[in-house]
C-alpha cells in the first residue's frame, strides 16, 4: 500500500480528460508535419510525471522530456518504450545509464560526445543524442556566435559511429521579438552551414510553450511543450484552447468560534475585527503552499471566498469562514481550482508575486494525486 494514497484529506485531483483535450488541441495547432514533445520535468510540473505519460502519448505526443537523469531513469521504471529527452546536463560518470536504458542525451561538447560514443562501443548500442546550441540564453550549449568552430564540432560528434545525432535544438530567452528573432536565425545558420556538408537531423527545435503559440514561424518540425499542456497560459499574440487541469483541494478540520479582538497562529498578527467563525486546514508551505500568501490567499467552501488569515503554518492554515452559511467540519475547501469563485494557478502566481510554473512544480510529493 502507498501510505499516501488515502491517509489525508489534502490532495490534488488531476483531470486526465482535460489533459488529452489539451494535447489535441495543441497537435491540432501545430499540425501533422511538427513533432510534439512533451516537457514531464519536475513530476510533470507537480502533476505526477509517471501516471500522465499514457494520457500525453495516446493524444498525440510524440516525446517526453525531463531535465535530469534521476527524473528520466523514473519515467523509464514505469514506461519502457517511450521516448525520452534529457534537456540538461548528464554528468560523465552517470552517461553509462541513459545508453543502458535507450534515454536521448543532450550533448554541448564534443568531449563528453567522445566519451558517451566509447560508451556505448562498450555496450554495442547507439547512443541518441540532441545537441544543443547557445545562441544567447547562455545557460548551456555549444557556442552558436562562433559558428564556424561550432559546426565543425557538431560535424566531429555526428561523425561518431556509436551515437547518433537525432536533433539539434536551442532555447529563447524571449526577451523580446528582435532578440528571439536573432537567436533563431542563429541556429538557422547553425543548421544550414550543417546540411552544406550533408548533415540533417531528424529533429531541430527551438520553441516553448510561449513560442509554440505565438511563434509559429519558429516551429521547426518540433516544439517543446511544457506547462501549456497543463493548460498555463502564457502566450499573448497567439491562441490554443487549454484548461487547468490540476484541482488542489482539502477539508476542513476543526471550527473556532472565536470573539472580536482574538488572534490567530503565531504571533497573533491577525485578529479578528468580529465575532468570527475560523477554520483550520490540514495544509502549509510544506505542501508547497507560498508562506507568503498570508493576507492575501483564499479557499472557496461552498462557492464562497474564504480569506486565509494568521500566519501560515508549515502544516496548517485558518481560513475566516465566518460567511459561509451552515458551514461544517469536513467541509470541502478548494485551495487552487478553475471553478467560480475559485484561485485559479494564474491568480496565485500573481499574489505569490512569482510564475505559474512555481507554484504548480513547487507541489511537494506530500499531497496525493489522483486522476480522473
Amino acid at each position: 500500500m502507498n501510505y499516501n494514497d488515502d491517509l489525508r484529506d489534502t490532495e490534488i485531483i488531476v483531470d486526465l480528460g482535460k489533459l488529452g483535450k489539451n494535447i489535441r488541441n495543441i497537435k491540432k495547432l501545430i499540425g501533422p508535419e511538427v513533432a510534439l514533445l512533451i516537457v514531464v520535468k519536475a513530476n510533470a510540473y507537480g502533476h505526477g510525471a509517471p501516471h500522465i505519460v499514457e494520457t500525453l502519448m495516446k493524444n498525440g505526443a510524440d516525446y517526453l522530456a525531463v531535465a535530469t537523469l534521476s527524473e528520466a531513469m523514473e519515467l523509464r521504471d514505469y514506461h519502457k518504450d517511450s521516448p525520452i529527452l534529457i534537456m540538461g546536463h548528464t554528468p560523465d560518470r552517470y552517461l553509462h545509464y541513459a545508453v543502458d536504458n535507450d534515454i536521448t542525451l543532450t550533448v554541448f561538447s564534443d568531449r563528453q560526445a567522445h566519451l558517451l560514443n566509447q560508451i556505448a562501443e562498450e555496450r554495442g548500442k547507439i547512443a541518441k543524442v540532441h545537441i544543443k546550441i547557445d545562441t544567447g540564453f547562455h545557460r548551456l550549449g555549444l557556442n552558436g556566435a562562433d559558428r564556424e568552430a561550432t559546426v565543425d564540432a557538431v560535424s566531429d560528434i555526428c561523425s561518431l559511429k556509436n551515437i547518433y545525432a537525432e536533433g539539434i535544438f536551442s532555447h529563447l530567452a524571449l526577451a523580446g521579438e528582435e532578440d528571439d528573432e536573432k537567436q533563431y536565425r542563429l541556429l538557422v545558420s547553425v543548421i544550414d552551414r550543417l546540411k552544406s556538408r550533408g548533415i540533417t537531423f531528424r529533429y531541430s527545435h527551438i520553441a516553448d510553450s510561449i513560442a509554440t503559440v505565438d511563434y509559429p514561424q519558429y516551429r521547426m518540425n518540433m516544439v517543446r511543450v511544457g506547462a501549456l499542456a497543463y493548460g498555463m497560459i502564457g502566450f499573448t499574440t497567439g491562441h490554443v484552447e487549454v484548461e487547468q487541469i490540476m484541482t488542489f483541494r482539502t477539508r476542513i478540520s476543526q471550527l473556532h468560534h472565536i470573539k472580536k479582538g482574538d488572534g490567530v497562529s503565531y504571533d497573533y498578527l491577525w485578529k479578528a475585527e468580529r465575532d468570527s467563525v475560523v477554520a483550520t486546514l490540514p495544509f502549509g508551505y510544506a505542501d508547497g503552499y507560498p508562506r507568503n500568501m498570508r493576507d492575501k490567499g483564499y479557499v472557496t467552501i461552498k462557492g464562497i471566498k474564504c480569506p486565509l488569515v494568521g500566519v501560515l503554518c508549515m502544516d496548517q492554515v485558518i481560513a475566516d469562514v465566518t460567511e459561509v452559511p451552515n458551514v461544517s467540519e469536513g467541509d470541502m475547501a478548494i485551495i487552487y481550482g478553475s471553478g467560480k469563485n475559485e484561485m485559479t494557478i494564474q491568480e496565485a502566481s500573481q499574489l505569490a508575486e512569482t510564475n505559474k510554473n512555481e507554484i504548480i512544480a513547487r507541489l511537494l510529493h506530500r499531497p496525493p494525486r489522483k486522476y480522473i
